[in-house]
């Protein structure tokens, strides 16, 4: 626990038990987070599998998207019915600064979050302005 392994310059390995979510958020509270957090996984992830089923044929970068998600969001859930915590590895940083060390469920929830956001902002408006197009 908490021991580095530098990989590159800029890239260590270490071992953090994260009992908190996203950037150790609530970490140092009283023990109720983890149920919370645990409970928070299990629904959204039955509200992202429902939005999977409506997503209409042809759409590819939604289902995708919420899959990695979904995918992640599972890897934390087994790690917190596990052990109580999330374990996270991955600690990026540039001279004295860091980012908060995170995990590949971390990275597979970041990526899908970005590609829903590109497909609704990005995408979505295309796909609006070629309908309004149509003949």
């Amino acid at each position: 626990l908490y021991d580095r392994l530098p990989v590159l310059p800029f890239f260590d390995l270490v071992r953090l038990h994260n009992t908190g979510a996203a950037f150790s958020l609530l970490a140092d509270a009283a023990g109720w987070q983890n149920g919370f957090f645990t409970g928070d996984a299990v629904l959204v992830c039955g509200v992202l599998v429902w939005w999977f089923r409506q997503v209409p044929p042809g759409r590819v970068l939604v289902p995708l998207a919420l899959t990695l998600v979904v995918g992640g969001a599972i890897g934390n859930l087994i790690d917190r019915l596990a052990y109580g915590y999330v374990v996270d590895f991955v600690l990026l940083y540039w001279r004295d600064w860091s980012y908060p060390a995170f995990n590949v469920a971390d990275s597979a929830i970041t990526v899908g979050v970005g590609l829903l956001l590109y497909d609704g902002l990005v995408l979505e408006r295309r796909r609006e302005v070629s309908a309004s197009r149509a003949p």
